[in-house]
C-alpha cells in the first residue's frame, strides 16, 4: 500500500536533489523514498546505541563492584 504525501522544499533544496536524482539515474520520487530510507536506518542506529548506553551504565556500577572483589582476590595468598 502507498500513500501519497505533499513536501515543500526551498528552490536551493529542490534544485539540489533534482540534480542528485538525475545523476543517480533515479526519478524525483524514488530519490525522496531511497533518502528517507537511509535516514530511518540512521536514526535506528542512533536509537540502538542510545539504549545500549543506558544499559551499560544500568550495570556500571555492580561491575566496578565486580571489578574490586576480583582485584581483592587476586591479591590475596590464601586464594590460589
Amino acid at each position: 500500500m502507498s500513500s501519497l504525501i505533499s513536501v515543500r522544499l526551498n528552490d536551493e533544496v529542490l534544485a539540489d536533489m533534482r540534480h542528485k536524482a538525475q545523476r543517480l539515474h533515479l526519478s524525483q520520487a524514488e530519490y525522496i523514498r531511497e533518502a528517507i530510507l537511509r535516514f530511518n536506518v540512521v536514526l535506528e542506529q542512533k536509537e540502538r546505541a542510545e539504549r545500549l548506553k543506558k544499559a551499560s551504565l544500568k550495570v556500571r556500577a555492580n561491575s566496578m563492584e565486580v571489578n574490586k572483589e576480583f582485584s581483592e582476590i587476586e591479591h590475596d595468598p590464601d586464594v590460589e
